[in-house]
């Protein structure tokens, strides 16, 4: 299989991420599925199209999970008896170049990739038995599929102080699937510009807020009867919504009565708080009050769409 790379040995990060903008890789097939928990596919849409700068979430999750990609990698080797180098390449598929691959290891001596990962200790259970999260099982299976490589490995560090590998045999029927919705995102997304179904996300609310930021007065029109269902199921949420933060705030109720003075308390594998907090603020009825003329040179005018349902009587 002849393989298209480019190296990455001299790039910085802002250029790496920069360079995985020209097309799919490997993280990115779990969002596309739909199997990723923290990106949605118009969130990566976004940045494919260069609506917005790519950046990684600046955390200590992400920072520790880059800095320990070494350490995980060194341990899977001790464990293994097993040698495995650093790639320092992009490399794309030989039939479809916007599908790329960043591997974290190759294995030395196997057709095989290793996938180093860190996690929490509270998503131990992803990992227990044979079960690899979806998200990352796909991406080990996107990379076989752009390298041709026949195996792959995981390797991971859970908590902190728990270590465990699993084998993931290629799966070509997996590959098809996955590369086919690569393939459908790349070319009807991102090329043509069609931005997928419109989420939850604060990205989406975003880009809404801008592209339509100002309402034409008095303009009216007819929803298609498609939204009639979709808007008496908003009503049901909203009400849903009122029910869910009752119970929510009476449980809080309850835990408080329970607390009395005291800051936290625990039970099993949960910890509560309820501290004494203070803020700064500005008095803005004594500001006027007292001060007219300098509230009236600070006062700033916003403006904002306001989305709001009224349910007429039948």
């Amino acid at each position: 299989m002849n393989l298209n790379a480019i190296s990455t040995r001299e790039m910085s990060r802002a250029e790496w991420l920069e360079e995985r903008t020209k097309g799919i890789g490997g993280s990115d097939a779990g969002i596309i599925l739909g199997l990723n928990k923290y990106r949605t596919a118009f969130e990566l849409w976004l940045e494919k199209t260069g609506q917005v700068t790519p950046q990684e979430i600046d955390n200590e999750a992400i920072y520790w999970g880059n800095e320990m990609e070494n350490v995980v990698a060194k341990e899977f080797e001790k464990r293994t008896d097993k040698k495995v180098r650093r790639s320092n390449f992009m490399y794309s598929h030989p039939e479809y170049p916007f599908i790329k691959a960043n591997v974290d290891r190759l294995v030395v001596g196997e057709s095989a990739v290793l996938e180093c990962k860190t996690a929490s200790a509270y998503l131990a259970k992803e990992w227990e038995a044979d079960e690899v999260p979806d998200t990352y099982l796909v991406q080990v299976q996107h990379y076989m599929g752009v390298t041709g490589k026949e195996k792959g490995y995981i390797a991971v560090l859970i908590g902190g102080n728990r270590f465990v590998w699993k084998e993931v045999e290629r799966d070509e029927e997996l590959i098809n699937m996955i590369f086919e919705a690569e393939k459908h995102f790349w070319k009807y997304h991102v090329l043509q510009g069609n931005p997928p179904v419109l989420d939850g996300s604060s990205a989406a609310e975003k880009y809404l807020k801008e592209k339509y930021d100002r309402a034409e007065k008095d303009k009216e029109i007819i929803l298609s009867s498609d939204y009639k269902d979709l808007l008496s199921q908003y009503e049901k949420i909203k009400a849903d919504e009122k029910l869910i933060k009752a119970a929510k705030t009476e449980i809080e109720n309850k835990v408080k009565a329970e607390l009395k003075d005291a800051e936290t308390g625990i039970i099993d594998r949960f910890q509560v708080s309820w501290k004494n907090q203070s803020r700064t603020s500005v008095d803005t009825t004594a500001l006027k009050q007292k001060f007219p003329d300098i509230y009236r040179e600070v006062l700033k005018e916003t403006s904002f769409r306001k989305f709001a349902v009224k349910e007429f009587d039948n």
